[in-house]
């Protein structure tokens, strides 16, 4: 098993990214799908813990069969899916057991991240304190504005070096920014992965962090991005969203939607028993290099830039 501690700093709240991240990963979901691919919700719904109290669980299927690299494709079936299922009790969070996150067809592969807000600079030591780590692990600091990303997914318009934000002012991003910027926050998150396969075990478990590190710099480097969209949104405004998304989403992968039911916590809760430990945050949101389409394949657009409510663009129009 290979542990690492990654740590991403954001010029917002913890509060203003508890919005932004939901309305992100529903964005990102929506326009990484297409026909027959993508990610399918299959619960999403309130979820009491005796212990971290109030929250939400979500249960996903990422459907990757034709976007595995061809060397991927040769070992697997046609009908290839990553099951996710996560705990958000923010700011605390836990995505995966050693049973919620795993490929249909290798038991032997699993991914657990604790994930944890704070609102400093990323300077919070030993934040875990997880008895389940043996001896110390790697911290990687990642910086959302001068880090590397796959080329493939760059944006000019996501770029927080020139990215200004027109309602909140903040950006672009310069040299330095985490020591001065105010406000800021930052993600915590202690990712465990495992490969239980003799001769492959190490090369995959790199291999798989390096696609995590590259999630999460694409993921938070769009919820500063598209701040802009939600900014101002209420709880109840993005669960809104968010369902509206989902739904869509599931739609266009050309699955039959499930009832999906996306409601605040403090209604009746389900009966889903997360880790004693605690849960975290989809991981699934953003799209890894492997997981692109075919460079021989066009890829179908399958969201507009901006995605918003009818309601939120009634409000826009008025301001």
């Amino acid at each position: 098993m290979l542990v690492k501690e990654y740590r991403i700093c954001m010029p917002l709240t913890t509060e203003e990214y508890r919005v932004g991240q939901l309305y992100t990963i529903s964005k990102h979901s929506h326009q990484e799908s297409e026909k027959g691919e993508g990610v399918e919700v299959v619960k999403n719904e309130p979820h009491e813990d005796p212990v971290h109290g109030p929250g939400q669980f979500t249960e996903k299927r990422v459907h990757l069969s034709s976007k595995l690299p061809s060397w991927a494709r040769a070992v697997t079936p046609r009908i290839f899916y990553i099951t996710e299922k996560a705990w958000n009790y923010y700011p605390y969070t836990i995505t995966a057991d050693s049973h919620s996150l795993q490929c249909s067809f290798l038991p032997k592969f699993s991914i657990y991240i604790e994930t944890k807000y704070e609102d400093n600079c990323g300077d919070s030591e030993n934040i875990f304190h997880s008895d389940k780590i043996l001896g110390d692990h790697e911290v990687s600091f990642l910086d959302i504005a001068f880090d590397e990303i796959p080329e493939r997914y760059y944006r000019s318009l996501e770029d927080p070096r020139f990215f200004s934000s027109a309602k909140t002012g903040r950006g672009p991003l310069r040299e330095g920014w985490r020591q001065h910027t105010k406000p800021i926050m930052c993600s915590y998150k202690l990712v465990s992965v495992k490969f239980e396969v003799w001769g492959l075990q190490t090369r995959v478990e790199q291999f798989v962090h390096k696609v995590i590190r590259d999630i999460l710099l694409i993921g938070h480097r769009q919820a500063f991005a598209w701040v802009d969209e939600w900014c101002g949104m209420t709880m109840e405004e993005v669960r809104r969203y968010e369902q509206e998304t989902q739904e869509a989403t599931n739609e266009l992968i050309g699955l039959v939607a499930p009832a999906i039911s996306v409601s605040e916590v403090g209604q009746p809760t389900a009966t889903h028993s997360a880790p004693a430990s605690a849960p975290s945050t989809p991981l699934s949101d953003e799209a890894p290099e492997f997981l692109a389409p075919p460079k021989t394949r066009p890829r179908k657009k399958s969201a507009p830039e901006t995605l918003t409510l009818p309601a939120l663009r009634e409000r826009a129009g008025a301001e």
